[in-house]
């Protein structure tokens, strides 16, 4: 019975080391060293290979290093394979620490202030209270709820869309088709965190953009599939959008001829919103493997009918 590691072998290195200590008992491969295909039971990946079913015959959990599962290709895993997507401190608290430095940049005028410095220019601009700031997240899972938990500290009037109900404490939560006008309607700062699935492919879009309040900002630290570029940069030249800030594109990495990169209200950061952490990540591996053995439900257990 093995684990194998197929991802940055950087990082697997360093999963290697914990596993050893924390669960020395099972065998732990880094790709292409898997050793007996058939004596391999769990696989962590980025990007499984594409033959899943014929390389590893005895494959019992593929376990993904991100906290998405969108990049896989479902058509090659089998059907009665559980896959577990990853659910870990370490991630969280990145996103939360991005998406904070983007809200509040946003908040306090940083790019107007950044634009000044450049032009040798001293002027003050109005600081308006976090409360006068409506901010909203779609997306209420972990990491939804984490920033919003963040923000709300901060006083900024916060709300949450999903696509079923939510109760959070001090966020006003709206659901469902019918709420997304509502929700939209009183954002000035709106953030993606959704799952990317086929109907949120596309999401922001210029549909979207003309629901919020002239002059919104939007941040998008989903994928770069939930976004409609053409109609962004239609919305920020005509003024409907104020500003975006996008860690997520695509493709990734963006093309260095794409308008994206010298937009004047377009700021780009490569991907980096969150990254799993070795060490938290491999507690949450372990602590799933031990409730694998002992028939509990894994944490980031992927619903295939609703895709994530």
């Amino acid at each position: 019975m093995t684990f194998v590691y197929k991802s940055d072998p950087v990082r697997g290195a360093v999963w290697a080391e914990l596993f050893a200590r924390k669960m020395p008992e099972l065998p732990f491969r880094i790709w292409p060293d898997i050793g007996d295909p058939r004596e391999v039971r769990f696989l962590a990946a980025w990007q499984p290979p594409t033959d899943l079913s014929t390389q590893f015959p005895n494959l019992e959990v593929l376990f993904s290093t991100g906290a998405g599962t969108d990049q896989f290709d479902f058509s090659t895993i089998p059907a009665t394979l559980p896959v577990v997507r990853m659910v870990e401190s370490g991630i969280i608290h990145g996103m939360v620490e991005y998406v904070t430095l983007a809200v509040l940049s946003i908040h306090r005028d940083w790019r107007t202030y950044l634009d000044q410095q450049r032009e040798n220019t001293w002027k003050a601009h109005r600081v308006h209270p976090a409360s006068s700031r409506r901010v909203g997240v779609m997306g209420l899972g972990t990491l939804g709820r984490a920033v919003l938990d963040r923000l709300r500290a901060f006083g900024f009037s916060c709300a949450g869309w999903s696509r079923s109900p939510q109760q959070i404490y001090g966020v006003q939560c709206h659901d469902g088709p019918d709420g997304l006008r509502d929700f939209l309607a009183r954002t000035d700062i709106l953030i993606c965190l959704l799952p990317l699935t086929d109907s949120t492919r596309g999401i922001f879009s210029k549909r979207l953009f003309d629901q919020l309040p002239r002059g919104a900002t939007v941040i998008n630290v989903g994928r770069g599939g939930h976004l409609v570029q053409d109609d962004l940069l239609q919305a920020l030249d005509t003024g409907q959008l104020s500003g975006a800030m996008l860690d997520v594109c695509e493709p990734e990495p963006l093309p260095p001829e794409h308008p994206f990169w010298t937009h004047p209200k377009v700021v780009i950061t490569p991907h980096i919103a969150s990254m799993t952490q070795p060490e938290t990540a491999v507690d949450a591996v372990v602590d799933n493997l031990r409730r694998y053995r002992q028939g509990l439900p894994m944490v980031g257990l992927v619903d295939r009918g609703r895709g994530y």
